[in-house]
């Protein structure tokens, strides 16, 4: 069964490629797929090779009670499963029926169906990829075209089903709001066309360049925000089919905003339905239990040492890059496959040949993951959520390192996050918390992420997280988003935290959108839309990102005023920079002298405490040097203030 491939090949050819791990199209041979005819065939093909039995059962032939001409799979000598039946439409449910070597039975979900029932169903849908009409050809060139690394990258993390959602029927939200705050859980999903229209403004508004995902793949229970995936290469159907989710992308871009998906290629959800013991023997995941099992997840980890394993999900990563037209993946728990022991809760701890904890194969299979992504989709990137200390990460495949493209920074996030939760008298004696990130800074291509995972489980949202009453957060908070996006490296931040929700975030109901009617939130949302259209302009905040010479300390131990300064700059380009000044203390500093590096006028370009430059002022230096530069300036820092500086030459 090989619909719309380049290279046809022959079920003995395709099985080799796909056993020996060198597959990268595996969709268009495995799965099912309606015919465009007037008899209603249908193609099933599935490789279960430890059965003894597969039968496809629906309501057809009653779910295996009852029989139809071809229900039963024919069994090739590599173990493929292939049928074809006949009065069969699009939508119709199906599943496997596998007969195990011990004789076990098992209803299993189609692992390469493109869409499956929704939930609390776990059938598959009978359903081909829609021949979409897309608009993105020049998004797509520009895309190939841009050198993420001086490229500006600031991502927006969303999940789908609590960004926004839809009203319930029967409720006057106007006259009976009382009602409708109380069952705010029981409001209906948005679809993805109707979120991709209102996201697209909503982004622009905001000026991101990026919207990141949490999991589109179908999963069996809310709860776990799409990290414990039941199918890949399902879209899940809580918020529409195929066509809308290719019209979401298609809108994202049309608005020039990239879209990235979390993707989780670690391990699996063990729910009978899906994965797990498909045919009877643990096909997909590892055999030795200490391997095996992940009890901090209650999941089974994917043994990325089997050829069909990396076939599998190489070719479902390039699918969601092909088919759906999305710009990158977001790799969940990448210390999970790099280490064998990685939060490992077993007494015999796994280790390789050699005795060490690292994950060989693992290692191996993200490696190839890299090379085909940015061998086959132009421009794609990949982003490792990687807590681990191991090396390389971002390094290229062909120079030994995993070949990502950027890696989370969560030393920073939670060094940042710790310093800025401490009173302010306290923190001249934690002041290298937020100076140490760049001891390491280009040892990786960091992105830095403020994520979903700050905002749950008792952390506190971002607001909450600062210090002291309520109107001094809001000034911390705006000081750290002008630390956050004047640092070295790329940016992502959580939903809620540009208008400063202070309810942690639920996943089963809508951000508190109302927070919008009370003037610091909707200040704070001003304020990180300027921030951000800042951000965009100023290309000596990310053409440098990487670079030595893109970032320098003018002062990085003034501990005891809590006050940090340091430049910005184009890679050789020394009239082309900013100055930041950060003062994370409740003092006001009237005259606060700072060292600059050039005798020139400066200027205020932006500051935290108007959101933006309706009080610039304009400085001339003075001949004496202050923290090893040869001139310096005097500016007025008010308490928890940023100001940044921009130099102006009359020559």
């Amino acid at each position: 069964m090989n619909y719309n491939v380049d290279i046809m090949r022959t079920d003995s050819e395709f099985a080799k490629e796909y056993l020996s791990g060198y597959c990268r199209d595996a969709y268009e041979y495995l799965g099912s797929r309606p015919a465009a005819d007037a008899d209603g065939r249908a193609c099933f093909a599935v490789w279960a090779p430890n059965a003894v039995s597969v039968r496809v059962v629906g309501e057809f032939n009653g779910w295996g009670s009852g029989s139809c001409p071809g229900d039963e799979l024919r069994k090739d000598e590599n173990g493929f499963y292939r049928t074809e039946l006949t009065g069969l439409c699009e939508g119709t449910l199906y599943k496997y029926r596998i007969t195990g070597a011990d004789g076990s039975i098992v209803y299993k979900n189609d692992p390469f169906c493109y869409r499956s029932e929704y939930r609390p169903g776990t059938a598959s849908v009978l359903t081909a990829l829609p021949d979409y009409e897309w608009n993105d050809a020049g998004w797509l060139e520009k895309r190939a075209n841009t050198d993420i690394n001086s490229a500006p990258v600031n991502i927006y993390e969303l999940h789908a089903g609590s960004w926004r959602r839809g009203r319930i029927p029967g409720i006057d939200y106007d006259n009976n709001w009382q009602e409708a705050e109380r069952r705010r859980a029981e409001e209906p999903f948005l679809n993805y066309r109707e979120l991709a229209d209102e996201l697209a403004a909503y982004l622009g508004e905001l000026n991101y360049t990026h919207v990141e995902l949490m999991p589109v793949c179908e999963h069996p229970l809310d709860g776990s925000w799409g990290y414990q995936t039941g199918n890949y290469y399902s879209l899940t159907s809580r918020y529409g089919t195929p066509a809308d989710f290719m019209y979401f992308v298609d809108r994202l871009h049309a608005a020039g905003i990239g879209v990235i998906i979390d993707w989780v290629p670690g391990h699996f959800c063990k729910d009978e339905s899906w994965l797990t013991r498909f045919d009877g023997s643990f096909l997909y995941e590892y055999d030795a239990e200490n391997k095996r099992e992940n009890p901090l997840w209650g999941t089974a980890n994917f043994d990325l040492g089997k050829g069909h394993v990396k076939s599998f999900l190489i070719s479902n990563a390039l699918y969601w890059m092909k088919k759906y037209h999305v710009d990158g993946l977001r790799v969940d728990a990448v210390a999970n496959i790099i280490y064998y022991d990685y939060n490992c809760m077993h007494r015999d701890r796994p280790v390789n040949a050699f005795g060490g904890n690292d994950n060989p194969e693992g290692i191996a299979f993200l490696r190839e993951l890299n090379a085909a992504v940015h061998a086959e989709v132009p421009g794609a990137i990949t982003v490792a959520e990687d807590s681990s200390t191991y090396p390389g990460i971002t390094a290229p495949v062909f120079a030994g390192g995993l070949g990502f493209d950027l890696k989370w920074d969560m030393g920073w996030m939670n060094d940042t996050l710790k310093y800025l939760s401490e009173p302010p008298e306290r923190r001249r004696y934690i002041h290298n918390k937020l100076s140490f990130s760049m001891m390491y800074a280009h040892t990786e291509r960091f992105l830095l992420s403020v994520s979903h995972d700050e905002a749950v489980h008792g952390k506190r949202t971002l607001l909450d997280k600062m210090y002291g009453p309520l109107p001094d957060k809001f000034l911390q908070l705006r000081s750290f988003l002008v630390y956050m996006l004047t640092h070295p490296g790329k940016k992502l931040l959580f939903m809620g935290s540009e208008f400063g929700q202070i309810m942690e975030w639920r996943y089963y109901e809508a951000l508190e959108w109302k927070m919008l009617l009370y003037p610091p939130h909707g200040r704070l949302k001003e304020f990180t839309a300027a921030l951000n259209k800042f951000y965009l302009s100023e290309p000596a905040l990310y053409a440098g990102d990487y670079r030595d010479s893109g970032f320098y300390w003018i002062d990085a131990d003034d501990a005891e005023r809590s006050v940090y300064s340091y430049v910005r700059s184009v890679s050789g380009n020394d009239r082309d920079f900013l100055l930041i000044v950060l003062n994370f203390s409740q003092n006001d500093y009237r005259d606060y002298c700072l060292g600059v590096p050039r005798f020139c006028d400066y200027r205020t370009v932006f500051t935290s405490f108007d959101a933006g430059t309706k009080s610039a002022r304009q400085f001339r230096p003075l001949p004496s040097g202050r923290s090893g530069q040869p001139f310096h300036v005097k500016l007025e820092l008010p308490a928890y203030g940023a100001v940044i500086l921009k130099p102006f030459f009359s020559y």
